[in-house]
Formats: structure tokens, C-alpha cells, sequence
């Protein structure tokens, strides 16, 4: 049994079908660019992923939304000379699954023991078209989602030290503390996202450590020092 097929029957397990909705859907601020993701904690099924777990495989069907409750999940293709791709690392808060088609481009792994909500897809666009509010923060997540994507692209094109430093920006600024970055990711990982080896990710993280860029007192707690030096690295 797939991975699809068997959260399918986990989610038949876990929940109860969801009721017609018989009543408007409650408009929501203008303001809150995040007020769609309140209502879809309420559609799906909070799960578990073990570490280094597939969550959904590569070209099987896009049934389900999913957003990251607790821990890490990265996504990935596996290239024909058998070399890994890292698309996206996806934090607390994030959502992922979203597909312009009816199949997933990637396969999705959690990073670490994580929890993550699983929703019907025709359920969120259902709710999408019932409220004009709701299909609009859906189209603007889709639309992060796509900038993100542009954004890796660019980066690949780039040098190892304009590649690390893009990286550590990009987390810093999706963490609490913006000028504290703890990764949950290994360097491997880091090294499949940004198209390097391993070495080059370490020594560059030495480099930027010698130049005052950023200190590392742990080798996944890293601190942002020079945030200037960091951007302009990546400009």
C-alpha cells in the first residue's frame, strides 16, 4: 500500500466525515492574511511522522493540504543519477502540498519526529468557493509559495558563499528570533537544497564564522552577527 493510500485509510480511521456546511461561511479580516489557516485546523487530522518518514511520494495524486504543527518536513526529487534535490524545507506554521495539477512534483519526508495537519483538498477548495476571502488567502500562500520557489531557483545559479548566505537569510527570517537560526535539518540536507557537497556547505559556514559574518557556537544553533554582510553576499 502507497503512502497516499494508507493516510487515506488513516484519515477514514481518525475522523468522522465532515458535515454539509448548511450555514455561510463566516467572513473573515481583510487584515489577517493568515485568517483561512484558523478555519482549516478544524477540517483535518492533527498526525505523526516519524523522523525521515514519507509523508506522500512523488507523482501520487495531491488529494490532501498539509500543514506543519511541530518539527520539520523537507521536500524532494530524487534525480536520474541518483543524486537528491531538496525543493523546500517547510517550518511550524507552513503549508505544503499545494500542486497546480492533480499530482505531487516531489516526495515529502519529515526532517524530524514531527506532527502535521492532513486536510482534503476538495475540502479547503470547497470552502475556497464558497467564500471570496477564503479563495484569496489560499491564492496568496500559493503565491508565496511560488515566489519561494523562484526565489530557490535564482539561488542555484549562484556562488557556494552566495548560496550559504541566501540560505541562512532565507531561515533567519522564517524563525522568532531573526538573528538566531536553529536548524533542524542536518548538513546534508542543507547541502541537497543548496546543489553542494557537504565539505563546500561546512568550509563556507567556516568562512562566514571567520569573517564575523555569523558565529556557531553549535553546529545547528547558528547566530547572525553581520546580517549586512550576509545580504550582500546574496544581492
Amino acid at each position: 500500500m502507497g503512502s497516499n493510500a494508507m493516510l487515506t485509510q488513516m484519515m477514514t480511521d481518525r475522523t468522522p466525515p465532515l458535515p454539509p456546511v448548511t450555514r455561510p461561511v463566516r467572513k473573515l479580516p481583510q487584515a489577517n492574511q493568515y485568517a483561512f489557516m484558523t478555519q482549516i485546523d478544524t477540517m483535518g487530522a492533527a498526525m505523526p511522522f516519524a523522523r525521515n518518514a514519507e509523508i506522500y511520494g512523488e507523482n501520487e495524486r495531491a488529494d490532501y493540504l498539509y500543514k506543519v504543527l511541530r518539527g520539520s518536513v523537507r521536500t524532494y526529487k530524487l534525480l536520474a543519477d541518483g543524486r537528491r534535490q531538496i525543493g523546500g524545507f517547510y517550518l511550524p506554521g507552513d503549508i505544503f502540498g499545494l500542486e497546480g495539477g492533480d499530482h505531487h512534483t516531489f516526495s515529502a519526508e519529515a526532517v524530524v519526529d514531527s506532527r502535521v495537519l492532513v486536510v482534503k483538498r476538495s475540502s479547503v477548495m470547497g470552502l475556497a468557493g464558497r467564500d471570496a476571502e477564503i479563495a484569496s488567502q489560499l491564492w496568496s500562500v500559493t503565491a508565496r509559495e511560488l515566489q519561494r520557489t523562484q526565489g530557490h531557483i535564482m539561488l542555484l545559479v549562484k556562488t557556494a558563499r552566495e548560496r550559504v548566505a541566501g540560505f541562512l537569510l532565507e531561515m533567519a527570517n522564517r524563525q522568532p528570533a531573526q538573528n538566531e537560526i536553529n536548524l533542524l535539518m542536518p548538513r546534508q540536507d542543507i547541502a541537497d537544497y543548496l546543489g553542494l557537497t557537504i565539505e563546500t556547505v561546512s568550509r563556507t559556514l567556516t568562512q562566514l564564522e571567520q569573517d564575523e559574518a555569523i558565529a556557531v557556537p553549535k553546529s545547528r544553533h547558528i547566530l547572525v552577527r553581520n546580517r549586512g554582510a550576509l545580504s550582500r553576499m546574496n544581492s
